[in-house]
């Protein structure tokens, strides 16, 4: 079958970042007919490291998301609109930690994280206004979700908290929570969480990587697992119902693309349960 039966185009824009004073790269993909049924607007789902959503040829790893398959071999999800924001590579880990990183082995000379609610704001203040005025979208909370793997996770995770009145969705894959974790902790305890979000985590019993162990001494398998139970344990000591909570630990995958596209369409169709 045709991809473009699903899907129109994938559209690119360079959105401004003004505290690092560079231009984002930001990939909209549009539903089938997203342009002749001009009376109808859709829910969005903001994805981040965005090299990695659509194309295998240009992932980090050499294998994507699988976002259009994943729609094109589900079609009775609801039509969305999917946001694939870039991340910046090298600085990829400062950008996706909120707090510096404190809890890890790294020379005294080298500094770490920190810059997450900088660029939390970045999503929240120019890329959602940006799509809400540019497409036709359903801007509230409910028809909102973030979804992100690793450091991807920790960003959206910290950015379900801080923007909870327009994220009603977080899809959270090999949650990375143990580079700032004391922090985290400390931060999810006095927020007020909201019992109306719909939380997807995700973790393999084989996480783990070589620039992981750079940055850790210990269990990394164990360590990736212990963060995904913590946080469902923190959402449910918040006040989130246990039915809008999916945790699933997978026997055997590993913390890498091919095992999170492979439940992508568990977690969209979790999100999507209440999308009208």
């Amino acid at each position: 079958m045709n991809q473009s039966y699903f899907y129109l185009k994938l559209e690119t824009h360079q959105l401004h970042m003004s505290y690092k004073n560079e231009k984002r790269r930001v990939r909209v993909l549009l539903p089938k007919n997203y342009d002749k049924d001009e009376a109808k607007n859709y829910p969005v789902v903001y994805m981040h490291d965005g090299q990695n959503v659509f194309y295998s040829s240009e992932a980090y790893s050499g294998y994507s998301w699988k976002v259009i398959s994943a729609i094109k071999q589900n079609p009775d999800f609801p039509k969305m609109i999917v946001v694939g924001i870039d991340n910046a590579e090298q600085d990829r880990m400062n950008e996706y930690t909120p707090w510096k990183i404190t809890e890890s082995p790294l020379p005294e000379d080298i500094e770490l994280g920190g810059r997450g609610a900088e660029f939390a704001e970045f999503v929240m203040a120019v890329v959602k206004p940006f799509i809400d005025k540019h497409y036709r979208t359903k801007s509230d909370k409910y028809h909102t979700a973030m979804i992100g793997s690793s450091l991807g996770g920790n960003i959206s995770a910290f950015m379900g908290i801080e923007y909870k009145d327009q994220i009603g969705g977080l899809g959270i894959f090999s949650l990375a929570n143990w580079i700032t974790s004391k922090a985290f902790d400390i931060y999810i305890a006095r927020k007020e969480l909201d019992p109306e979000q719909r939380v997807y985590i995700q973790v393999g019993t084989q996480e783990g990587d070589d620039a992981d162990r750079q940055l850790m001494y210990g269990n990394m398998k164990q360590a990736y697992i212990d963060c995904s139970l913590k946080y469902y344990k923190q959402l449910i000591k918040g006040s989130v119902p246990i039915d809008s909570i999916r945790l699933n630990i997978f026997a055997d995958e590993e913390h890498n693309e091919k095992s999170w596209a492979k439940h992508l369409p568990e977690c969209l169709r979790f999100l999507s349960e209440k999308w009208s």
